[in-house]
């Protein structure tokens, strides 16, 4: 089984495109399943393409397509549960979301994309990578995690070199420069799509723990 790891899209629907395309022709003949690291909606031009895209990915092929929980899709729902202010969400690129949609405001959003929001996973682990959006508390076992930590960390985890007993791979924090940053603990293959980065998938297998390849769309 081969296992494709995809970073932050923030609507970069015409390079999510081109990545599937390219995971699937990697592949070939071998069993492969998708990893989406979150944040598929806000600042860039087509989050409802994406989030329409990763939906139907889950349907063609069922059980071999997690799609984990960003920051900013627990944002645009904690403004529909009238928990957050719109304007933060906004000024996060929520703005560019709802006119996306064609919408003036979050609870507008089309029901099916809000529970499908609402049903998406904090984390996934493997047995050899544990797969979040943002990182771990490194003072905590994975498995006492906090929701916040695992959406939202950077500090301290960034700069913690300890073993947590599986490679982290998240994204959250954007590399400028165009590059996965492999750490002895963790990968973070964030590329900054929407900044004008390529859009990361990181490779594995089931023989090591670490990535065995890199794909790219730019």
């Amino acid at each position: 089984m081969l296992s494709y790891a995809i970073g932050d899209v923030h609507g970069s629907f015409a390079k999510l495109r081109e990545l599937v395309a390219k995971c699937r022709e990697h592949a070939g003949n071998r069993p492969m399943k998708f990893i989406f690291l979150g944040d598929y909606i806000d600042r860039g031009p087509e989050s409802r393409a994406v989030v329409d895209a990763v939906m139907r990915l889950q349907s063609e092929l069922p059980g071999r397509v997690i799609a984990l929980k960003g920051n900013h899709e627990a944002v645009a729902l904690e403004v529909i549960d009238g928990t957050t202010p719109p304007d933060f969400w906004l000024t996060q690129g929520g703005a560019q979301t709802l006119e996306n949609y064609g919408v003036q405001r979050a609870d507008e959003l089309p029901r099916d994309h809000v529970q499908w929001l609402r049903s998406l996973p904090l984390s996934h682990d493997d047995g050899r990578r544990f797969f979040v959006h943002a990182g771990v508390d490194p003072e905590k076992p994975l498995a006492a995690q906090t929701g916040r930590d695992l959406i939202w960390i950077r500090e301290p985890f960034l700069s913690d070199d300890r073993d947590y007993g599986r490679l982290i791979v998240h994204g959250h924090t954007p590399v400028r420069t165009g590059q996965p940053e492999l750490r002895r603990n963790r990968l973070n293959i964030d590329t900054a799509a929407v900044y004008g980065g390529p859009l990361t998938a990181a490779v594995f297998d089931d023989v090591q723990t670490k990535p065995i390849a890199f794909l790219q769309a730019v």
